[in-house]
């Protein structure tokens, strides 16, 4: 009997030794084409970074990096509207090795339209789950952030109007002139934002809705944060756009904004970063990938006052939020395929329906 337990003991020690063999000699491969990688990027000595998430984010990531890995970094801040118009003129010749955050829907269109590389990047297993990258490698998501309206509690109190909570409350006439949202050809917040209301909606009800949002706007900012950097003073009153840049005021001691999770239903954003195709330092490019998909990246987000929620399930999320009460998981399974192919249309159609109301409101500068 004792023979027989040792045996079946012995056994099973086997099975484990054998089972954890494929898992370290996997790790020990990862190691190694990670060490290479980084020699071929330090070969190339640098790296051309587009961002579309706020610029102290931008400047604290690529600092980072090339601290890190001694690789000369440069970067500009543009809008996920102008880094798609620039990579389609530039067709294939980028100016640029990589991108940034904003919204993953205008980097989406630049994947069908073959101007982003796929790479299978290592670190992708400390996503929270698969919706968080493209399923072709073409990007991959760094953070999360719902999309929500905001607005100026004292305003709207000097002016004896209630404070807008769902989607159909800024069609009110009683705001007309009051609201701020953001322009479509410019700015990625406004993409997913049309697409969530197509998703929720229907196209047709979605762009009547935006006809009918039309008149009450006084502005379309050229990026989806404009309107929450206004509101605190009072010069946008009601506001579209991620809630945690409007919690970025609030921090900054703008105590009078108020937050609106519409009850009607909403979307999520994921910000993302992805490589160029044809871009000059490929090698390089691939490193900022990895890179971003560890928390000494992202977790530079929150210092910087960005307060987007995390997507990697090893980093720590920015501890304001809870104060806020908002959760992102309740926001409506946005449905990535469909903005990957119709953004584009979806946005034309904005324009048609709104006709000759686009006018000198839609900021491009």
């Amino acid at each position: 009997m004792k023979k027989k337990i040792l045996s079946i003991l012995l056994a099973a020690t086997m099975t484990m030794s054998l089972a954890a063999v494929p898992a370290a000699a996997e790790e020990a491969s990862d190691d190694a084409y990670m060490e290479e990688l980084i020699a071929a990027a330090q070969e190339e000595g640098e790296l051309i970074v587009y961002g579309s998430c706020e610029d102290p984010y931008i400047a604290a990531a690529s600092d980072a990096f090339a601290e890190k890995y001694g690789i000369k970094t440069s970067w500009q801040r543009l809008t996920g509207g102008e880094v798609q118009a620039k990579i389609e003129e530039e067709n294939g010749n980028p100016s640029a090795d990589v991108w940034f955050g904003g919204t993953s829907d205008p980097q989406s269109i630049c994947a069908t339209e073959g101007l982003l590389e796929s790479y299978d990047a290592k670190n992708k297993g400390h996503l929270v789950n698969d919706s968080y990258r493209d399923p072709d490698g073409y990007w991959y998501g760094i953070y999360r952030g719902i999309l929500g309206i905001f607005y100026n509690m004292e305003e709207l109190d000097r002016l004896e109007l209630d404070y807008p909570q769902d989607w159909d409350d800024l069609l009110d006439p009683k705001y007309e002139g009051l609201i701020w949202f953001s322009n479509p050809n410019t700015a990625s917040t406004a993409k997913l934002a049309i697409n969530t209301f197509v998703q929720m909606r229907g196209h047709d009800e979605a762009m009547d809705y935006f006809v009918a949002l039309d008149k009450n706007v006084a502005q379309y900012t050229k990026s989806g944060g404009g309107p929450s950097k206004s509101v605190g003073t009072g010069e946008c009153v009601i506001g579209v756009g991620f809630l945690h840049d409007a919690v970025y005021q609030i921090d900054l001691g703008y105590d009078n904004i108020g937050l609106a999770v519409p009850a009607s239903g909403t979307s999520c954003e994921i910000g993302a970063t992805s490589i160029f195709k044809g871009c000059k330092h490929p090698n390089a490019a691939k490193l900022w990938i990895e890179f971003c998909l560890t928390p000494e990246c992202v977790e530079l987000a929150a210092p910087t006052g960005s307060f987007q929620f995390l997507v990697l399930d090893n980093a720590k999320q920015p501890e304001i939020m809870d104060e806020f009460g908002l959760n992102p998981d309740v926001t409506i399974d946005y449905d990535f395929a469909d903005a990957k192919e119709n953004t584009s249309k979806y946005v034309e159609d904005f324009f048609e329906a709104i006709g000759s109301a686009a006018d000198d409101r839609f900021q491009t500068e």
